[in-house]
């Protein structure tokens, strides 16, 4: 009996790693991915097949509100994955500042969607927009160096009069300075403050940055990831 169990305790295994090996080949068809050479595929393999078996005990833990997919970054480790798309270097919110604008506001309703005010576009992926360069990922991309940005150059035209082309070009000043909103300056809400955040949401938007680093960022499939506001 114990050999028997043995030998169907292999023939298993043997099928698992067949079956994985046949899903790495239609992942790489699918997703145009080609090797160096052999060493770089079978290194690949096993970073593919560890990123898999996480993936799969994730979703079937089904324990979460959200899935994870075997996407294009699946061959990557994680850190190699943080390292090519995720180089945010970090922003440090103002210790100094207690309140904010509406630190006195009592009146906070029960909900707030800004989308059916017209004040949120569409989501969108705009993963490089930097076409010839090396992409730097987050590094820079400061939401608060675009409303500088804004504030200095007296406004933003609009998508429709002026829309991203995904090419190097020459800025057009005729349909740049025609300018459909200004903004006159930005704060930060005080760190770790929920009661600040609550009052600022209520009143006007809010940028926010997300450390999308983890691995579940990274094979984010669809659903709702709930992010506590000390994580």
């Amino acid at each position: 009996m114990n050999l028997v169990f043995q030998v169907s305790s292999q023939t298993l295994q043997s099928q698992d790693e067949s079956s994985m090996h046949e899903r790495h080949e239609q992942w790489m068809a699918q997703y145009e991915r080609v090797y160096k050479d052999m060493n770089e595929k079978a290194k690949r393999f096993k970073i593919f097949k560890e990123n898999v078996a996480f993936i799969d005990a994730f979703n079937a833990a089904n324990n979460k509100t959200y899935k994870l997919g075997v996407n294009q970054f699946a061959d990557l480790t994680n850190e190699e994955f943080t390292a090519s798309r995720n180089r945010f270097k970090g922003h440090i919110c103002s210790n100094t500042a207690t309140s904010i604008k509406y630190e006195n506001v009592t009146a906070i309703p029960s909900a707030m969607d800004w989308r059916k005010k017209g004040a949120v576009t569409h989501v969108k992926e705009l993963v490089d927009c930097d076409v010839n360069g090396e992409d730097e990922g987050c590094a820079g991309g400061l939401m608060d160096d675009a409303f500088d940005f804004i504030k200095n150059n007296h406004g933003l035209t609009t998508e429709a009069n002026y829309p991203y082309m995904g090419e190097d070009g020459t800025c057009n000043t005729n349909k740049e300075s025609n300018h459909a909103a200004t903004i006159s300056g930005h704060e930060d809400v005080p760190a770790n403050s929920e009661a600040a955040l609550l009052k600022a949401v209520a009143n006007q938007l809010v940028s926010v940055v997300i450390n999308a680093s983890g691995s579940e960022f990274q094979f984010y499939s669809g659903g709702r990831i709930f992010w506590s506001l000390w994580n």
